[in-house]
């Protein structure tokens, strides 16, 4: 195995980063409750951030300056030079401030794929959608409870996506052309791994093994979706690791999300991590095509 170098990135520590995507030679990235999008270089560690005024879940880069984003107050583009949002969607409106959007990436076409979270716990109340690139929102899995990880293989005939209290990460056949789901089965069953915590956020390398931050757990996890097998265990000194993107030059970098535990007091609590050192790389981010 390579030897691997773990280290910290910029100076903010965030109350909760998730959500990190790399576009254009930066990591993008949310403090849920911090209301906050970040925009870090790695290389010059230089930050920028613009306060949401709510809980943010997903920010996505488009192909021009803007951003589209997903929090309390539904699916939205947010220019930041203006400071400005302009509402998209809102399905669940209704059920505020219970529910609200949590983790979303865009698929290989620039579709947009994010899903809710019950802050309640109920179970079944939240759900996955897709918002296309005309606008057009549709509800694609119903009945979840923690909308999390989402990622596609590299063939684009696989979708994988994780509601975390379910503890597995479901493989869906997925139609590339018009982003409809086929049928799905269990490719990874974390309560048969017995590792630390809970799944969170998610990647994909270029060999289509999955990356996948354990919540609570203070790690990241290899692990191959057609075995259910782990393959790497990569632990970091926090204990909530929430989400992870591959990216750099050559996409051969991790970069990890982490938040502040209710109780622990950890130094690094809330940075961003970088792993460098795998020997492997990613599959380049997708932005939202609307």
């Amino acid at each position: 195995m390579n030897d691997l170098k773990i280290s910290t990135l910029g100076s903010r520590s965030s109350k909760w980063g998730e959500g990190p995507i790399y576009w254009k030679d930066h990591l993008l990235y949310v403090d849920i409750e911090g209301h906050s999008l970040i925009r870090l270089n790695p290389e010059t560690q230089e930050e920028e951030v613009w306060g949401m005024r709510e809980r943010i879940g997903t920010v996505v880069p488009t192909l021009g300056e803007d951003f589209i984003c997903a929090g309390d107050s539904g699916i939205y583009r947010f220019d930041p030079s203006r400071n400005q949002k302009t509402n998209l969607a809102d399905p669940e409106a209704n059920k505020r401030p219970d529910n609200r959007f949590n983790d979303g990436k865009c698929d290989p076409r620039g579709r947009l794929w994010a899903g809710t979270i019950s802050t309640i716990k109920k179970v079944g109340d939240a759900n996955l959608y897709l918002l296309d690139q005309s606008g057009v929102l549709t509800l694609k899995v119903s009945g979840v409870t923690n909308s999390n990880g989402i990622c596609w293989n590299a063939s684009k005939t696989q979708m994988y996506y994780i509601d975390t209290p379910t503890q597995k990460i479901i493989s869906f056949e997925y139609d590339d052309e018009n982003g409809n789901l086929g049928d799905s089965h269990v490719a990874v069953n974390f309560a048969q791994l017995k590792e630390e915590g809970s799944p969170d956020g998610m990647t994909i390398d270029q060999d289509g093994m999955l990356w996948v931050a354990m919540c609570h757990g203070g790690s990241v996890l290899r692990l191959d979706p057609h075995s259910g097998e782990l393959l790497q265990k990569v632990e970091l000194p926090c204990v909530e690791t929430t989400a992870c993107a591959f990216g750099g030059k050559n996409l051969d970098r991790l970069f990890v999300t982490t938040g502040h535990h209710k109780t622990l007091v950890e130094k690094d609590a809330g940075k961003v991590f970088a792993i460098d050192g795998l020997g492997l790389c990613g599959i380049p981010a997708s932005p939202y095509l609307g």
